[in-house]
Parts: structure tokens; sequence; C-alpha cells
């Protein structure tokens, strides 16, 4: 099964691919958000050919629901309606515990000898390597037919 992630930001979101065949998941490019996400979304889902999509779930440090879960639930729907508004099939939508993916991100890469410089951020080093954390967990710790 051929799924992919996403670590969805208000300014960048960090994506991941994964097959179950191989169950190791993969950092893939970053989408900004440029007004054009939705599409680049629909694209990466179609160009993996993902029958499941993954998104991070954020939540504090007592694991309840911030404005910044409320902010990816809300984007998520945006991405059932575009898909719906252009015919793309939809793959299933699972969320997934997001916490600490991003320390744990910078931590690995920091492991890596790679410096994380003000540039990397920007190009979403960070966040695919999170996305890339929440599909290995989803993959993990759920059972898929």
């Amino acid at each position: 099964m051929r799924i992919v992630a996403l670590d969805i930001g208000e300014k960048r979101i960090g994506t991941a691919y994964a097959d179950t065949k191989v169950r190791i998941a993969i950092p893939r490019e970053m989408i900004p958000v440029d007004g054009n996400e939705l599409a680049n979304i629909a694209k990466f889902c179609r160009l993996e050919k993902a029958e499941v999509l993954v998104s991070g779930y954020p939540r504090n440090s007592q694991g309840e629901a911030t404005k910044q879960t409320e902010f990816v639930v809300d984007f998520v729907e945006k991405i059932k309606a575009y898909f719906e508004s252009i015919g793309q099939a939809l793959p299933q939508i699972y969320f997934q515990d997001e916490s600490l993916t991003s320390v744990t991100a910078e931590e690995r890469l920091s492991s890596k000898k790679h410096e994380l410089s003000r540039n990397d951020r920007a190009k979403g080093i960070v966040d695919s390597e999170a996305a890339t954390i929440i599909l290995q967990d989803f993959i993990e710790n759920t059972k898929l037919d």
C-alpha cells in the first residue's frame, strides 16, 4: 500500500512517502503554502499513487488539541474539498499524533552532521523529516489491510 504523509504548517508542508511492502518512510520535497499548496498536494498524491494520506495531528504537552490542531483539521477538510472539486480520488485519510516530531527531526538531522541553517529551515528539510517521523510512526503502529 502506498502512503503519503504531511506535516502541515502555516508556511510549509513537509512531505514523506512509504510503501508498506518496504515499511520505510522517505522524506520528499517541502510544499510551500503559497496558494498552490492544494494543487501540489493533489499532484504529490497522484504521482505517488497514494492510497492513504496521513496528516500529523498536533497536541500540546498535556495531549490536548490546540489552535494548530484546529488549523490542521480545517486544512485537511480543504484537501478533501479540493480533491472532490477536481474529480481526483481521495486517499483514505488518517491523523497521526505528531508530538515533538519537529524537535526529533532537528535532533536527527543534527546527529547526521547536518547544520540546520535558516536557509535549510526555509527549504523545509526539518518539515519533511518531521513528516517522515509521522509516517514511520503510523506504519509501525497502524494495521492496514
